[in-house]
């Protein structure tokens, strides 16, 4: 309230604003204040408090694991989860934050339960399962708890699982890395843009930080092409990639239309980039002996692959200049730095002298880091221009 009445001091002081408004505006305010929130030493103290408090129950069950029979270690396995549930449950009324740390790190510790008891019962093996059991108890706990903290595992373990399925189905098979790639980089895309403005800022930093991970990854696996290591291999069957195809494409733009076109613009583009890339590469086969005379097609990315990820890095750019975020400008921006690093070490460095490479390759630093700060401080000034303006006109 302090720093709203140093404002409306001086918006009445020039005349903008009429002492009646003035006032109706600090009513307002007094009947929103809400106690303040926790701060963030107490936030660092929470986080660390649930990883010791993780890694320690790990660690004391670990060690003991040998001495202990199956009854005992289910019973363990259990009450690993249930405490810390019902520690959540008991410190809900009085202190969220702890409960929801709490909660937190009873639905990690599920996925390891699940694990576990799959390990002392002798249960057939197919870990996508267990995956898609963790991810169950995350959305339980979402619909029940309404918390970011369960709200953001849940969307990083749906989408977990789904990868899981493919990766299991396609196996050893020719475009498997491209077909998880381009999963992993619509599904960057649509959480890198899906939640810009959101209330939940948690959710949205995490889920953010995780698809600029993800979108790097998976075009690093969609640029890796077509590869086969053996005249055996086969591609991927045609069912799984029907599937795969609504992995990919499908339920992201189902998800993104919730938003209208400022939710399927970036998706859309996301996919066409995924359908291109893997095709945009040059191959060889390389002959290799041993007892028994092998080869096996290697591949690079040529000019269009650099040209297309640069193209979406500007548009991701744009984007994030449209929805006033500076995030997606950010990104965008070290991306197109990448890309623009990228091609200069894997198509000029080795076709220089090496001291001549790196004096190139520091220029290239120096100067491309100058050009780009210097650009997003005008994207920034811009952006900041055009928000002032409409609260202006509001």
């Amino acid at each position: 309230m302090a720093d709203i009445d140093g404002l409306l001091k001086r918006w009445q002081n020039a005349g903008v604003l009429s002492a009646d408004s003035a006032e109706r505006i600090r009513a307002y305010e007094r009947e929103e204040e809400k106690p303040g929130g926790l701060k963030w030493q107490g936030l660092i103290a929470l986080i660390l408090g649930a990883i010791l408090l993780a890694c320690g129950a790990a660690l004391f069950v670990s060690a003991h694991w040998d001495e202990l029979g199956p009854g005992e270690r289910y019973a363990i396995v259990i009450a690993m989860v249930a405490v810390f549930h019902l520690g959540g449950g008991f410190a809900r009324e009085h202190f969220k934050a702890l409960s929801t740390t709490l909660h937190a790190v009873g639905t990690l510790a599920t996925g390891a339960a699940i694990a576990l008891v799959g390990q002392i019962f002798n249960i057939q093996e197919h870990w996508p399962g267990a995956v898609l059991l963790w991810a169950l108890a995350a959305l339980a706990g979402w619909m029940l708890l309404r918390d970011e903290a369960q709200q953001t595992l849940a969307l990083l373990l749906v989408p977990g699982w789904f990868f899981s399925e493919l990766a299991f189905r396609m196996d050893r098979h020719i475009g498997e890395d491209v077909y998880i790639g381009r999963a992993l980089f619509v599904w960057a895309v649509l959480y890198l843009t899906f939640f810009l403005g959101s209330r939940r800022k948690i959710a949205q930093g995490i889920l953010f930080a995780s698809g600029a991970i993800a979108g790097t990854v998976g075009i690093a696996l969609m640029i890796d092409g077509w590869v086969s290591w053996s005249s055996t291999q086969t591609f991927v069957p045609f069912s799984v990639r029907v599937w795969a195809w609504v992995v990919i494409a499908a339920l992201p733009l189902a998800i993104a239309a919730f938003h209208g076109h400022k939710g399927l613009v970036p998706s859309a583009l996301a996919v066409v980039l995924a359908i291109a890339l893997p095709w945009s590469y040059r191959s060889w086969t390389v002959s290799y002996g041993d007892m028994r005379a092998r080869n096996y097609t290697a591949s690079e990315p040529n000019l269009l692959a650099y040209a297309l990820v640069a193209l979406f890095a500007v548009f991701l750019c744009g984007w994030g200049v449209r929805m006033a975020s500076k995030a997606l400008v950010n990104v965008g921006i070290v991306g197109f730095a990448v890309v623009i690093a990228w091609f200069y070490w894997s198509d000029i460095l080795d076709k220089m002298d090496r001291s001549l490479g790196l004096m190139g390759l520091g220029v290239l630093f120096l100067a491309g880091g100058w050009a780009l700060e210097k650009m997003r401080r005008r994207i920034m000034t811009r952006m900041d221009a055009a928000r002032q303006g409409v609260e202006v006109a509001q």
